[in-house]
C-alpha cells in the first residue's frame, strides 16, 4: 500500500514511470514501478546568495549581477552547511550570482560543477530592475497576489511561468535518467517555484541562501526540508 503523505510532504505521484508516461515519454529503463524506501534521486536545491538588487527588492531576472558582500558571506555559509553532504554532482544556473554561489559549494567537494542554462531565473522582460510595487503599478491585475506567487508571472517581453516549468521539467528528466544521486542544484527563486510545481510540492517565498531538500522515490516525491536558512545566522 502506498505510504500516505503527511503534512509538509507532497501529494502522491502515481509513480515516476507514470509521471513520464503521462507526458508521452518512454518509461525509465530498469525502473521499478513499486514503491521503494530508497530514493531514485535526492535533490539539494539552493537559492543563490543575495545581490544588491535582492537587497533593494528589485527583480533581476536575466540581468547578470554578481553577489554582494553579504551574498559572498552567504555562499561561504552554504559551503560550510553542505561540506559533509555526499554530492555526486553540482549543477548551477549560468548566471553569475548562481555560479559564484555554486563555486563556493563546489570548493568543499570533489564533485564536478556543471552549468546549465535551463536553471536560469525567469526572463522578466520589462519587469527587470523593478520593485514589486513598481510592477503592481503597471500590472494592477496582480494586486492581492504575493510577490512570491510566481505562477501568475507573465512579464511583457519576458517569460511565463509555464515556460520556466518546461525547461525545469526537461532538466529533471535528464538528471533522473542519468541516475546520479544526491546532487545539488544552485538556482533562482523562480526556478525553485517551478521545481516545486513540477513535483507537486508545497512552496514558499524562497530566501537567498536557503536550502530545500527533496527526495524523489519510485512512487512519490517527498519534501524533506523547505527553505532552511539556519546556516545563515553566522553570515548576517
Amino acid at each position: 500500500m502506498a505510504e500516505r503523505a503527511t503534512p509538509g510532504e507532497v501529494a502522491e505521484w502515481s509513480n515516476a514511470l507514470a509521471w513520464k508516461a503521462s507526458r508521452g515519454d518512454e518509461p525509465l529503463e530498469g525502473s521499478n514501478p513499486s514503491l521503494s524506501a530508497t530514493p531514485v534521486l535526492e535533490l539539494v536545491l539552493v537559492r543563490h546568495g543575495p545581490t544588491e538588487s535582492n537587497e533593494t527588492g528589485r527583480f533581476q531576472g536575466r540581468t547578470d549581477l554578481p553577489l554582494s558582500a553579504l551574498g559572498r558571506a552567504y555562499a561561504r555559509a552554504l559551503a560550510g552547511a553542505l561540506r559533509e553532504q555526499d554530492l555526486r554532482r553540482i549543477y548551477s544556473s549560468d548566471l553569475q550570482r548562481a555560479r559564484e554561489t555554486a563555486s563556493a559549494v563546489a570548493g568543499a567537494h570533489a564533485a564536478p560543477l556543471v552549468e546549465d542554462e535551463r536553471l536560469r531565473e525567469f526572463d522578466f522582460g520589462s519587469w527587470e530592475g523593478l520593485t514589486w510595487e513598481d510592477i503592481l503599478a503597471r500590472e494592477p491585475s496582480l494586486a492581492g497576489r504575493a510577490r512570491s506567487a510566481a505562477g501568475y508571472y507573465s512579464p511583457p517581453g519576458g517569460e511565463s511561468f509555464d515556460g520556466v516549468r518546461r525547461r525545469v521539467r526537461a532538466f529533471l528528466d535528464d538528471v533522473i535518467a542519468r541516475g546520479e544521486s544526491p546532487i545539488a542544484i544552485v538556482t533562482h527563486a523562480g526556478a525553485l517555484h517551478a521545481f516545486c510545481a513540477e513535483l507537486e510540492l508545497e512552496t514558499t517565498r524562497f530566501s537567498p541562501g536557503g536550502i530545500t531538500r527533496i527526495a524523489i522515490y519510485a512512487g512519490r516525491a517527498r519534501l524533506r526540508s523547505l527553505n532552511d536558512v539556519a546556516h545563515l545566522d553566522s553570515a548576517s
